[in-house]
């Protein structure tokens, strides 16, 4: 055992130092090898560095090159450049230098055209002053020979022209006025009685009722009450006066607001009916007439908005209310309300026609009156209480100014003309309007009375119901230029002092008689 261990031990011993000698043998050739592989790198490297630093001089020389070829090219073009703008240089100093020779010729020749115009101007101021001292002369003579003064001469010869030309130009006066006004009533006639007929309405003259009717006389004693106590709650209630008189089976209420009036009237009527008059239940009455008069004017504003086709929605509900107020207002017997209601759709056919705003029309002659419907309550004249509660709602200059503009000689713009006709159409309609015997006598002489107020007037007389004023004038005083003018001053009077509905036509007669026999 011993031994085979020792043999053991031995023979590994032996293969260790054996193994031992072999690795260091191959560690010494791989060594070697690797040394010889790292040299061989090394030179294969230094050769392609060397090739690559040859590549790169190379590349380097050519780059020089060219860039020494480009900066001669450069230089050589900026040489070419710069002697070019040279020679452009000297071209255009050159011209410069002929313009400047040629402007000072120039110059020279104005000098020389202002003095000689200075010389002619002299000349032609001391021809001037000669011929005016010429003049002058001349003057002095003739005015010496004809014994008249200048301004003497001229009027006598402008008197003279008037004589001999005034059959001539009143002759051409009438021609032109004739075929003017001829022309102008065709289509003005032809343009209203299309609108006219496009819109026919029934003609009804209204008046405002203020009398209740009575179921018996024993009903004024209750009406009245007991120490008056009734009739003063129901004055007091409604601000109307109730004028109980000798009238059988009727009753008469005053008051300036057609409103009150109204009012007053329904609430008699609930009391008489109801049977019960008393101060509590006529408070009631009156409140509960306030009531129904409230929503039935609101009702007439939107039957009206409806009827000329504008939306009730786009006009605000106070408004709406106000418009309703004048169905219960009336103007020479017509109802405010049917006749704003004419005038709009008047005014919307006209425009139509001629090609103005229709909406404008439409809407301004609608509201033209509104200013009626208060007009009891607020101070100041319709129109202008009319304008400022259009334009307090909103509405347009050009819609508001209608108000003002049917009232107003000329109106400024095409749409206040045609509602200012279309007012006057809805307003002269036979049977729209009435007016009482007084009034109508007092229009007719104040019509005679304005007409022969002037000189050289010898009659005047109102016919068709103050339609027409026919004025016969003396010949000797009135010739046929002067009765144009006559005619233009009698309408413009009327028209400043008068009120009247509609238009008065103004007619000047002048006549002469010339009466000889023959023996």
């Amino acid at each position: 055992m011993l031994n085979y261990l020792l043999t053991f031990v031995a023979s590994l011993l032996l293969g260790g130092g054996a193994g031992y000698v072999i690795r260091k043998k191959v560690a010494a050739r791989s060594i070697g090898d690797a040394e010889g592989r790292a040299e061989k790198i090394l030179a294969e490297a230094k050769e392609k560095s060397q090739e690559v630093l040859n590549e790169a001089k190379t590349k380097q020389q050519e780059i020089v090159m060219e860039a020494k070829e480009r900066s001669l090219r450069t230089i050589e073009d900026a040489k070419r450049e710069e002697s070019t703008r040279r020679q452009e240089l000297s071209e255009m100093q050159k011209r410069l230098e002929k313009r400047e020779t040629m402007f000072d010729t120039k110059l020279m020749e104005v000098e020389d055209r202002k003095n000689k115009l200075e010389e002619k101007t002299k000349q032609v101021d001391d021809m001037k002053v000669q011929l005016q001292t010429i003049k002058d002369e001349q003057s002095a003579k003739l005015q010496e020979i004809a014994k008249l003064s200048k301004e003497e001469a001229e009027t006598r010869l402008l008197t003279e022209v008037e004589k001999t030309a005034s059959e001539a130009l009143m002759s051409r006066l009438r021609k032109c006025e004739q075929v003017e006004e001829e022309e102008i009533e065709n289509q003005s006639r032809k343009l209203l009685s299309l609108a006219i007929t496009r819109f026919a309405s029934s003609q009804c003259v209204e008046t405002t009722t203020t009398a209740v009717i009575l179921p018996s006389d024993d009903m004024k004693g209750r009406i009245i009450g007991k120490e008056g106590r009734n009739i003063k709650a129901i004055e007091m209630e409604t601000g109307t006066e109730i004028i109980v008189d000798d009238t059988p089976g009727a009753i008469t209420i005053s008051g300036f607001s057609p409103i009150r009036r109204q009012v007053a009237k329904r609430a008699l009527e609930a009391l008489i009916k109801d049977g019960r008059i008393h101060p509590a239940r006529i408070e009631e009455a009156v409140t509960e007439a306030k009531k129904e008069l409230a929503t039935e004017i609101r009702k007439a504003g939107e039957e009206a908005l409806v009827t000329v086709g504008l939306p009730v929605g786009s006009i605000d509900p106070k408004l709406v209310s106000i418009l309703g107020r004048m169905k219960f207002r009336t103007s020479y017997g017509q109802n405010a309300l049917q006749h704003s209601i004419e005038v709009a759709q008047l005014s919307m056919m006209m425009a139509e026609e001629i090609g103005a705003d229709v909406f404008v029309c439409k809407k301004g002659g609608l509201f033209h009156d509104i200013g009626k419907a208060v007009d009891h309550d607020m101070a100041g004249a319709h129109p202008e209480i009319g304008y400022n509660i259009m334009r307090k709602f909103g509405f347009p200059e050009e819609i508001a100014y209608q108000s003002v503009a049917h009232h107003e000689d000329k109106p400024r713009t095409i749409e206040g003309a045609i509602v200012k006709a279309a007012d006057a159409i809805s307003g002269s309609r036979p049977g729209a309007r009435k007016a009482s015997y007084e009034q109508f006598v007092q229009r007719m002489e104040e019509l005679e009375r304005t007409a022969g107020s002037f000189d050289g007037v010898e009659k005047a007389y109102a016919i068709q119901a103050g339609r027409e004023i026919r004025v016969f004038v003396t010949p000797e005083k009135i010739d046929d230029l002067t009765a144009y003018k006559l005619a233009r001053d009698i309408a413009n009077k009327i028209e400043a002092e008068l009120n009247y509905p509609g238009e008065v036509r103004v007619t000047v007669i002048r006549q002469t008689r010339v009466v000889e026999y023959a023996r």
